[in-house]
């Protein structure tokens, strides 16, 4: 295979001047075999083995030249079989490499996808020690990743604040509604005593006439 000039540096130029285009966009990033190396097969009965790509619940994807050990496939991106999936925001993937065998499927190995797996440059590499080494490009995902976290980050800041708001209108709530109670309890406090003077005014009164009310009739 051809060995060629990787595309990262110029798709990751262009992610950022998107997303500093669109602020807050969130879309499903495509990710691409950039090259793979198999070291060695599991298959018995051929030389030649079919290695694919899947990730759980999506369609496999054939890698049709990956057919000898030891060798560096390197593909430029746009084959037909191009991309193996997407990821979306930072939702993870349960993916693998596999290879298809007569008699069952063996697993080079499966591992979670994220977006935040990849470089600023958009690449990310993955290997099995002595199956396999695969670089995968995804250009904006990074950036993507970045960008959620961070709103992530702000909305989390958000809500701290909300809480706290809502702790201090709570209290305010409170320290008025003890307040008016402290009021009105004063307000009736004082009128219950005012009743008590004027109740306790007529009785003296009352008192006073029917001790003058005596002297006259003894006099």
């Amino acid at each position: 295979m051809s060995i060629r000039v990787p595309s990262a540096s110029r798709g990751f130029i262009l992610c950022i001047i998107f997303f500093e285009s669109f602020p807050g966009t969130i879309l499903a990033q495509d990710v691409r075999l950039d090259s793979i190396l198999i070291f060695k097969t599991h298959e018995w009965f051929s030389t030649k083995p079919i290695v694919y790509f899947q990730c759980k619940g999506e369609n496999k994807t054939l890698f049709p030249d990956v057919k000898t050990t030891n060798v560096t496939y390197s593909f430029s991106g746009q084959e037909s079989w191009q991309p193996l999936t997407k990821l979306k925001g930072t939702k993870c993937k349960i993916c693998g490499i596999y290879e298809e065998d007569t008699f069952r499927y063996d697993t080079f190995n499966e591992w979670e996808l994220c977006a935040s797996d990849f470089t600023p440059e958009g690449t990310y590499t993955h290997a099995k020690e002595k199956d396999f080494n695969a670089t995968f490009l995804c250009h904006c995902c990074s950036q993507l990743g970045a960008g959620l976290n961070k709103d992530s980050g702000t909305d989390k800041e958000e809500e701290t604040r909300m809480h706290h708001a809502m702790v201090v209108l709570i209290v305010v709530l409170v320290l008025g509604v003890v307040a008016v109670g402290l009021v009105l309890g004063s307000t009736y406090w004082r009128k219950k005593k005012r009743q008590q003077e004027q109740t306790q005014f007529l009785f003296e009164d009352g008192d006073e006439m029917e001790d003058e009310l005596g002297l006259d009739d003894t006099l």
